[in-house]
């Protein structure tokens, strides 16, 4: 077993996420997940001069939003241990640890972005609540709300649910926000103006295709991502003409993010090869193009600030995420300076994690398919499948914790990016949809396993399989279709089991992500929902299965726990159950991952050795 004081300084190591650059570029504030006992918000000057301030200790999550206009406070956002049901508040530099709240506090609907008005007295966000009857409803609605008199002013109605996270122009005077109108796996940008007195469509590339967007920092064009049939080409939308200029329009690029920081006179613009960041800085009048040579990981251009310099976030599998002030001129991770002091504040370090190896094979149907290898430094007590969620996301060269104590316990890890993952074009990310969920992209997962078996790294009869989300849903997949001298054990964490529950219990703003992905609903396509549920195969069981679930978790609900517990008491088979009664989708506290993690190393080492197997 590994070391108790390693595991220690692995859930002490701070996991940054969600950096923002202030308006005027003097601060940048983050998120820093085990930093403390929950999620919290910190800020640092760009110039490098001071080490970061604390700006919230709450016991339950907190994320950064958004700065204020001035520059001087942000917009935070806190749930309650995992509900997602998140309230508002302002935070000065001034007064850090003073939360001045700006919505209710204890919210029956779910809250989207927050940004405060040039004015100082309006409050723009998304709510999924009808301020005239008071109750929760299926669609996003755009509010602005007034922090004076506590009005709330309904800017825009939108029809149907999705995910809607409203962004306010840096004057002040119009709102972008997505609509999911003609198809769940279409997204149109609509803008409207402040006054809610006209909003209208701008930008749509088509009923079944995504538009991302973006501000520029006039106020005046909008940075436009958006999908073709076979790549996503990156535009300006002018707003006093109403026209669309492409810029970059190449089937061989891949394209994932854009945006304009203040006082830059270029477009960052994010691509991702083979699951690795590349960054471009994009001449807005010409489309010239500033390619960032390829760096060891990954450095993501933020922002500018007041010195001229850069401010970006850099990590890989064995530099913990960090922020860090940079010239172009000088790109060495040996010249960055630390703004977040990260290495300051663990007793790691960079030979103490493990390296992300590529691993490559051959799915099924001819697809290449990319993975992360780690391993440990002696030889495996067997190999662990870690699944990453989404599915629309995917697996990076960065640190995970779980995965990094896996390997201090002896095992092999396996992180690949199936079929429907992001980073590898859009071709391959819409694959997963030939099937829907529950096709291919889980055989992408087993080929990887067949091929850890043919080149000598994994042995059958000792692997196992976990995940959070999508990642827990493969984990039951699994489980429930491949032969034990494949699966040995299976843990997922929040996992879908019912597809059909799932689609009813879970957030309103998820179901059209549900529909796009299997094709319909559970009214159009039944037959689907039925064949894709690990539910309806519990009685192929053969391996170990240890279910984890956080019982706030509003994603993937707790009635997935329920309805399949009593399916395996049905069909005689046993499961080891973790439930976390201050978690929601995810386990996130590092009181509770240390709980975890240690009763996950215990749980595959015993399936991988049968005969250490304990009385359940």
């Amino acid at each position: 077993m590994p070391n108790p004081s390693f595991l220690a300084s692995l859930l002490s190591l701070p996991d940054l996420y969600y950096p923002k650059l202030s308006p005027d570029g003097r601060w940048v504030a983050w998120t820093w997940y085990k930093a403390g006992p929950a999620a919290d918000v910190y800020a640092a000057r760009t110039d490098g001069a001071e080490p970061p301030v604390r700006l919230t200790d709450s016991p339950s999550d907190t994320v950064l939003v958004n700065w204020a206009p001035d520059s001087q406070s942000v917009i935070v956002a806190e749930d309650q241990n995992g509900n997602e049901r998140q309230r508002l508040f302002r935070i000065k530099l001034d007064q850090p640890l003073v939360m001045s709240r700006l919505t209710e506090d204890e919210p029956y609907y779910y809250v989207r972005g927050g940004q405060l008005h040039p004015n100082g007295r309006w409050l723009v966000y998304g709510a999924n609540f009808d301020v005239a009857t008071q109750k929760e409803i299926e669609p996003t609605w755009i509010y602005r709300h007034d922090l004076e008199t506590g009005e709330r002013f309904v800017l825009a109605r939108l029809a149907k649910g999705g995910l809607v996270f409203p962004e306010l122009s840096p004057t002040g005077e119009h709102v972008l926000y997505t609509r999911v109108e003609h198809h769940p796996a279409g997204r149109q940008i609509w803008i409207v103006d402040i006054e809610g007195t006209h909003d209208h469509e701008i930008i749509n590339a088509g009923a079944a295709r995504k538009v991302w967007a973006r501000w520029a920092p006039d106020g005046r064009r909008v940075v436009v991502l958006a999908e073709t049939e076979t790549h996503v080409r990156l535009g300006l939308w002018e707003r006093a003409a109403g026209s669309m200029r492409w810029l970059i329009d190449d089937p061989a690029r891949n394209f994932e993010h854009a945006y304009w920081p203040a006082e830059s006179d270029r477009i960052v613009a994010l691509e991702t090869h083979a699951a690795r960041v590349r960054a471009t800085l994009v001449d807005p009048e010409t489309g010239d193009e500033l390619r960032l040579p390829p760096l060891p990981g990954n450095l993501i251009p933020i922002g500018i600030n007041e010195e001229g310099a850069w401010v970006g976030e850099y990590y890989s599998s064995r530099q913990p995420s960090d922020l860090v002030r940079f010239w172009l001129s000088d790109l060495q991770p040996e010249s960055f300076t630390s703004l977040t002091r990260v290495w300051e504040r663990t007793a790691l370090r960079e030979a103490d994690l493990a390296q992300a190896e590529d691993f490559h094979w051959t799915s099924v149907d001819g697809l290449q398919i990319q993975g992360w290898l780690y391993r440990p430094a002696d030889k495996a007590r067997g190999t662990i499948v870690f699944v990453h969620g989404g599915p629309t996301a995917h697996s990076k060269d960065r640190i995970n914790a779980q995965i990094q104590y896996y390997i201090t316990a002896g095992f092999n890890v396996l992180d690949p990016n199936y079929r429907g993952s992001t980073g590898f074009g859009l071709t391959f990310r819409e694959a997963i949809k030939v099937d829907g969920w529950g096709g291919r992209e889980q055989e992408d997962i087993r080929k990887g396993i067949e091929a850890l078996i043919a080149a000598g790294i994994a042995e059958r009869g000792k692997v196992g399989i976990t995940g959070t989300s999508y990642g827990g849903y493969s984990a039951w997949c699994a489980i429930t279709r491949y032969p034990t001298d494949l699966i040995a054990a299976a843990a997922p964490i929040c996992g879908m089991t019912d597809l059909v529950i799932d689609y009813e219990t879970t957030r309103p703003d998820l179901r059209p992500y549900s529909e796009e992905m299997l094709g319909g609903s559970p009214t159009q396509v039944l037959q689907r929902y039925f064949e894709r549920s690990p539910i309806n195969f519990l009685k192929q069981i053969t391996g170990q299965v240890l279910i984890v679930q956080g019982l706030r978790d509003p994603n993937v609900t707790p009635e997935n726990v329920r309805v399949v517990t009593g399916g395996l008491q049905q069909a005689g088979i046993e499961y080891q159950l973790l439930t976390f009664d201050d978690e929601g989708h995810g386990i996130s506290k590092p009181k509770n991952q240390a709980v975890l993690y240690e009763r996950l190393v215990q749980f595959f080492a015993e399936a991988f050795t049968p005969d250490m197997i304990t009385p359940r």
